[in-house]
């Protein structure tokens, strides 16, 4: 059995080592099974942006059983402290509150 995976653009952008096998090989790569998929995302993903296998839905209408997906981040809010993240969203309490309601 062969399992299809179909890279998206989340996979590109997020990892180098994705995008230039976009660039040599294609969108599409087939793989004897999904663990062997699974594999390869692991190994793309060493040293780079997180990349890994999705199923795609079964009402898609693409051939592909599986996609290299990743999760767009913002860079300046990842590297902000948590003060500064709920600053940059417009929290309008500063304070950090315990689980209890009790700052």
């Amino acid at each position: 059995m062969s399992v299809v995976v179909a890279i998206k653009p989340s996979a590109r952008k997020r990892n180098a080592k994705v995008g230039r096998l976009v660039f040599e090989d294609g969108t599409r790569h087939a793989f004897e099974s999904r663990a062997a998929a699974e594999r390869w995302a692991d190994d793309l993903s060493a040293g780079d942006g997180h990349v890994w296998v999705a199923s795609a839905h079964p009402r898609d209408g693409d051939d592909a059983d599986c996609y290299l997906v990743s999760r767009a981040t913002n860079a300046k809010l990842e590297a902000a402290y948590d003060k500064r993240r709920r600053r940059l969203r417009g929290d309008p309490a500063p304070e950090q509150e315990s689980l209890g309601g009790e700052p």
